[in-house]
């Protein structure tokens, strides 16, 4: 039975296909104990997932050197005595808590100069590794599996139906079958589908007898109103008003989900439901939603996919020339 200590990513969606990884080690070794280190955020997805025994929380904020808490956190862990330990992120200061734990096995992809912080260092060949989900599950394969990973499991996240219950009486839910739209994107503005178009296909589901629901955090507010404007009781803006937790509860209880390139496109996936990605500045090619049940909406227009933040050309025309008639069909609504 070996124990070992994963550092995770930093984002939501790549936190959720970080359960690949989980679910592959427990492939190989039924009885491995897997604990993972992540931002405190990632405690409520981690806890939902079977393989995981333990979140263990990074008290340092995204992009922060915290030398000397990573120290501090590499020392109380030593008492675990873990085997293994697998290190997600590419960069220098994320080997270092396994180094301090003194985890006899250290491994990660080469990068940054980790070669006294890392004992087993694994080229990054993006052209086989040509997708998130596989960088992340070669690392829980033997080097000769790696390149590429074969039958990725996806992410399946488990979902508590008590707290699907309290989540209806507490925002007066309708018995209606519910959309769900996801109109954030924290990468940036270039991943974001109009705000108007959302709208246009929230008019439409509601006039089909639908319910929606428009999920995301507190920056999301303001465009979740502009969302669910004049559209009546069976529009409902609860960006700033759940937990992560309850948006799990509330994806799986959803019919369908329409979402940018998101974190909770990838939730939605490891729910089981439905799930139609938008696609323009970045690829499905790279971070496809990982289920069976995907619908990708993608212009696929010669300037995409850039990768940038904001659109370089200043019209961010593969986002606002998909029109909402054409995912409203794909919803067959």
């Amino acid at each position: 039975m070996a124990k070992y200590l994963i550092v995770g990513p930093s984002w939501v969606g790549d936190m959720v296909m970080a359960q690949s990884l989980f679910m592959t080690v427990k492939q190989g070794d039924k009885n491995a104990i897997i604990d993972v280190i992540g931002p405190k955020w990632s405690v409520p997805i981690l806890a939902r997932m079977p393989e995981v025994r333990n979140a263990i929380t990074l008290p340092t904020g995204h992009g922060e050197w915290g030398i000397s808490t990573r120290r501090q956190l590499g020392h109380s862990l030593r008492k675990e005595a873990y085997d293994h330990a697998i290190v997600m992120p590419r960069s220098w200061k994320s080997a270092l808590v396994p180094f301090f734990a003194k985890v006899p096995h250290r491994l990660g992809f080469t990068g940054e100069q980790r070669y006294f912080l890392l004992n087993e260092r694994r080229t990054l060949d993006k052209s086989i590794l040509n997708q998130t989900v596989k960088r992340f599950t070669s690392l829980g394969l033997p080097v000769e599996q790696a390149y590429p990973p074969q039958d990725i499991p996806f992410p399946k996240l488990t979902v508590n139906e008590d707290n699907q219950t309290r989540l209806y009486q507490a925002f007066s839910l309708s018995n209606r079958p519910a959309i769900a739209l996801m109109a954030g994107a924290e990468f940036g503005p270039s991943k974001q589908w109009p705000i108007g178009h959302f709208h246009e296909l929230a008019k439409s589901a509601i006039a089909s007898g639908y319910q929606i629901w428009v999920l995301g955090g507190p920056k999301d507010q303001t465009d979740g109103d502009k969302i669910v404007d004049n559209l009546g009781e069976f529009a409902i803006n609860l960006c700033g008003k759940t937990q992560l937790v309850d948006v799990i509860d509330l994806l799986a209880a959803a019919e369908k989900a329409v979402s940018n390139d998101s974190g909770l496109m990838h939730i939605a996936a490891a729910v089981g439901t439905e799930v139609h990605g938008i696609y323009g500045s970045t690829s499905e090619l790279f971070t496809p939603p990982l289920t069976d049940k995907k619908t990708i909406h993608n212009l696929h227009l010669e300037c995409s996919p850039c990768f940038k933040r904001t659109c370089p050309l200043g019209h961010t025309n593969c986002q606002n020339q998909l029109m909402p008639d054409s995912i409203i069909k794909s919803l067959v609504l």
